[in-house]
């Protein structure tokens, strides 16, 4: 059983990693290289390929949309999922259940379903293609998901240490801020990159709500570059943007690697 797991996994590290590696070698090559011999190793390497991207294909300015969007949602719904998660998980109410299952509902809403409704909301809003649109719309996606995912580390928490925070005076927002936030530390880590990972790959939002050129995000943006450069495709400086898309979500898994997979363990344990 041990050796069917290592093969099965050594299988699905190489499914994910070949294609990795082959897009990083293909960004240090021309475009006539890519099209001769699309898996040889390059002879040159083309390290201009990452300016052209970075100046000319736009990467830079699409980069900063991205990471304006994304940034801001991300402590947004990081903030109301754990404040919303905090208050389902710690305190008795009527329709407390209610209300847990009725949001635990947006995680099986499809998508693109609502993007039709959402586009008109926005536009009479006059939210349609700006920063503030896409935000609150990114913040409405990964709210589900993270209330589900930090009911249970706050459901776990030691009673004693709530009433002990009583005790010494601290009141409801003192006792969440400084006492049980800090506690959650592990899951809200781990929903953090969760959220991350799915907000910066996000294509479908950004593309029907953000028609706004100026504030395409990456997905937009990558897409946009290679439908306009026709039969004349910069292979080389789209491969380049490629990297420079996926770099940020590499490092960010790399510094919260343990964090995340020791919030993931405390989540399943009750």
């Amino acid at each position: 059983m041990s050796l069917a797991s290592h093969v099965v996994l050594s299988l699905w590290a190489l499914a994910v990693v070949l294609p990795l590696v082959w897009t990083l070698f293909s960004s240090l090559k021309d475009s006539r290289s890519i099209n001769v011999s699309p898996f040889a190793l390059p002879d040159v390497l083309h390290w201009d390929n990452y300016v052209r991207a970075w100046n000319s294909i736009g990467v830079a300015r699409y980069l900063l949309n991205t990471l304006v969007v994304v940034g801001s949602a991300l402590v947004l719904v990081m903030i109301l999922g754990a404040m919303s998660a905090y208050v389902l998980a710690r305190f008795t109410f009527r329709g407390n259940a209610f209300v847990y299952y009725l949001i635990l509902l947006g995680n099986t809403f499809p998508i693109f379903l609502a993007v039709v409704p959402l586009f008109f909301v926005l536009k009479n809003a006059n939210l349609l293609g700006t920063y503030q649109g896409l935000i609150l719309v990114y913040v409405a996606y990964a709210y589900p998901f993270t209330v589900f995912f930090l009911h249970s580390f706050f459901k776990t928490l030691p009673q004693e240490i709530y009433e002990a925070a009583q005790v010494d005076g601290a009141g409801d927002w003192r006792t969440f801020f400084q006492v049980m936030l800090p506690m959650a530390k592990p899951g809200l880590a781990s929903v953090a990159i969760f959220n991350f990972l799915g907000l910066w790959n996000q294509y479908l939002l950004p593309t029907v709500l953000n028609p706004n050129k100026d504030k395409y995000v990456l997905s937009q943006g990558l897409y946009s570059m290679a439908s306009q450069q026709g039969y004349n495709v910069d292979y080389g400086g789209l491969f380049a943007a490629v990297i420079i898309t996926i770099a940020p979500v590499l490092i960010m898994y790399v510094i919260f690697q343990r964090q995340l997979q020791g919030g993931v363990s405390a989540g399943t344990m009750k």
